[in-house]
């Protein structure tokens, strides 16, 4: 039996939609202002950070964050950054465009964090390196110790864009660090079409970030500092004072207004989205001998990944779901140094992992919108795909 499987359905419900369009017929303001600062407020509360600043996508939250950490912390050009070899490009993008230099470590096929065997190496050739920009790939929390050990006062950022909810020993992914990102994209927990969160627990970079996303005007700074400021600054205009680079990245009332509806859901869509994870992992521990499977602990699963142990029994899974009408994607964009926009860049560390996702690696979607029929249906085809592959296996 044929069906639709997507990667992700629609989320937005048609009371969300109803609410929506009220609120558009009865406001006069749209672009940011007090919506803004209220789904801003509510995103700290729900995460446990003290500040939270609403941008237009992840990936300018995690542009922005980078910019404010450079400059917070006074990074040089051409500092190293350890990132990810597998994650979305523009978690490495902002490290490049701020002229910082990314230092590429391989993957755990555990939580798709940092392996900390390849930190171990890079640790020898690179003791200098002061910030690590990590992600929590899928849902799964990365193991921050592994880069903590080696480098016991490195500055840590967190992507967090498609993992809400993701927890460390009761601590949620986004608090572990200097600060963090979270996108709101369409296909991810919770959305508000398009959208970005940066978050942090220190005061001065939380101000650095928020004039940054505006242009980098001193206005944006607390009633206190923008005064001492316009009385450093008298023969500048007070709405036109620029404290250092910006850029409008500043997010609209319609979306924060979504943001806040949407979050009201959340908790309940991580838990359905546990479930789904826990029951696709005990399916595929019965095929131990073809896939590696990634751990259950602290997820808030974005997916349903098949890490397969053979690239021929990707290729076959691939079309044999696609085929079945189940949407399938690669893991992000697997080895990301095999991408021609990286290429350039020396890899120095075995990325045995991460080529094995960029092999092996694929998915399928999970989100709060999959039933139990769903699972029921997956757990048969698998069984199907499995024995039909083993079966041209054993007679090749």
């Amino acid at each position: 039996m044929k069906y639709h499987w997507p990667l992700m359905g629609e989320i937005i419900t048609e009371n969300q939609r109803m609410d929506l369009a009220k609120f558009i017929l009865s406001t006069t303001r749209y672009t940011q202002g007090p919506q803004v600062k209220e789904f801003e407020d509510q995103w700290s509360k729900w995460l446990g950070t003290k500040y939270s600043v609403f941008v237009t996508s992840g990936s300018t939250a995690n542009y922005v964050l980078v910019a404010a950490i450079k400059e917070r912390y006074n990074l040089k050009d051409g500092d190293k950054v350890l990132v990810p070899a597998n994650t979305w490009v523009t978690s490495i993008s902002p490290i490049i465009q701020n002229n910082l230099t990314p230092i590429f470590y391989d993957i755990s096929l555990d939580n798709f964090g940092p392996d900390e065997g390849s930190i171990e190496k890079i640790k020898q050739k690179h003791s200098e390196i002061k910030f690590a920009f990590v992600t929590h790939l899928l849902g799964l929390p990365a193991n921050l110790n592994s880069i903590k050990k080696y480098y016991p006062e490195i500055i840590i950022g967190e992507d967090v864009c498609e993992s809400h909810g993701t927890t460390v020993k009761d601590n949620k992914a986004g608090t572990l660090g200097a600060g963090s990102t979270f996108s709101f994209y369409f296909g991810h927990h919770m959305t508000t079409v398009e959208g970005g969160m940066v978050c942090t627990n220190d005061k001065e970079l939380y101000n650095l970030i928020k004039i940054k996303r505006s242009h980098g005007l001193a206005r944006e700074l607390p009633k206190e500092q923008f005064k001492s400021t316009q009385e450093k600054y008298p023969t500048l205009h007070p709405q036109f004072i620029f404290l250092t680079d910006g850029y409008n990245f500043r997010n609209t009332e319609l979306y924060a207004f979504l943001g806040q509806l949407q979050l009201k859901d959340l908790d309940n869509s991580i838990k359905i989205r546990r479930q789904n994870y826990k029951q696709f992992r005990e399916m595929l521990l019965n095929y131990l001998e073809l896939f590696h499977i990634p751990q259950e602990e602290g997820n808030s699963s974005f997916c349903l990944p098949f890490i397969c142990k053979t690239a021929k029994l990707k290729e076959y899974l691939s079309n044999y779901l696609e085929t079945k009408g189940y949407e399938t994607r690669p893991i992000i964009a697997g080895n990301l140094l095999r991408q021609p926009f990286l290429r350039e860049f020396e890899n120095e560390t075995i990325l045995k992992n991460s080529d094995i996702v960029h092999h092996n690696g694929l998915y399928i979607g999970n989100s709060q919108l999959i039933t139990q029929e769903h699972m029921n249906n997956l757990e048969d085809d698998i069984e199907k795909a499995i024995k039909e592959y083993t079966t041209m296996h054993n007679n090749a």
